[in-house]
């Protein structure tokens, strides 16, 4: 019998007043009085986006809508659901062309590589966009997705502040719920939306439910793979993810420098922006 646990419960109230801090204070420090978030009709970026409207002002958020040709409109509907009723700004750019272009020099290439063109082409836009509106770029990346290496690097996985990245993804929905979150995004099942029919699930091959109980054991708690188990969870569950998240820490750090000095950048000179450096 599977051990169940409470640990994954948050409290909302307490988690959302501390980002809320999170998001202004990381914000203003940073010299700038708005924030730009790709918002793709799913949870995780829904609950960016409101605890962004909340902790600087909606009008002070600005959300890119940023479809391909193969988008399902369903995700578009969902997104204009969202900015409709927390009344941020939104702006839609279609990235068809701009992606078709790197994609056409290979016409055989799989739909991995495609969809990871579709996520650092919509980056692009979020990056150049916040260079115009004076803002910074909000991460919508999970606890979970991040630690499985779910995402691109400098794609989806790129921002300069993330509010969301240390609530595993069943957090992220009990966060969404108490903000506010339209029910039909937060209950419709996750998916990127980079081919028709994709879900999260589908892919990972296990339910977020499961994968975050191991996830919490194996990071949180710091259990042993071995020790997991021996509480009742699916030995293949375990040994997968544990694959993952060794396979995918390279996308968690900075890029390594090799080291010929005495103070190496990420490595000996590591100070926090808060010191000044």
């Amino acid at each position: 019998m599977e051990t169940q646990t409470n640990d994954l419960r948050i409290n909302p109230t307490l988690v959302k007043d501390l980002l809320l801090r999170f998001i202004s204070e990381e914000t203003h420090k940073a010299g700038v009085r708005k924030l730009v978030v790709g918002l793709s009709g799913g949870v995780d970026s829904a609950l960016s986006a409101a605890l962004a409207a909340e902790a600087i002002g909606k009008e002070n958020v600005l959300c890119l809508i940023l479809p391909y040709k193969s988008s399902s409109k369903d995700s578009l509907g969902d997104a204009n659901l969202f900015a409709e009723k927390f009344g941020v700004r939104t702006e839609v750019v279609d990235i068809s062309a701009a992606a078709d272009a790197a994609i056409a020099r290979e016409p055989s290439m799989g739909r991995v590589r495609i969809g990871n063109i579709l996520s650092r082409t919509r980056m692009i836009i979020l990056y150049d966009t916040s260079a115009r509106e004076k803002a910074l770029v909000l991460g919508t990346s999970n606890k979970t997705e991040m630690l499985l290496g779910y995402g691109t690097i400098y794609g989806d996985m790129a921002h300069a502040i993330n509010p969301i990245g240390d609530l595993y993804k069943t957090q992220v929905w009990q966060l969404a719920e108490f903000v506010g979150v339209p029910d039909r995004i937060v209950k419709k099942k996750p998916s990127a939306d980079l081919w028709a029919g994709q879900t999260d699930e589908d892919e990972l091959g296990y339910t977020y439910e499961d994968i975050d109980k191991v996830l919490y054991l194996l990071v949180d708690q710091k259990m042993k793979p071995e020790e997991v188990i021996s509480l009742g969870h699916r030995t293949k569950l375990v040994r997968d993810i544990q694959k993952m998240i060794v396979r995918s820490q390279f996308k968690r750090t900075p890029p390594i420098i090799a080291k010929v000095g005495h103070r190496t950048i990420n490595i000996d000179f590591r100070y926090l922006r808060d010191w000044g450096a």
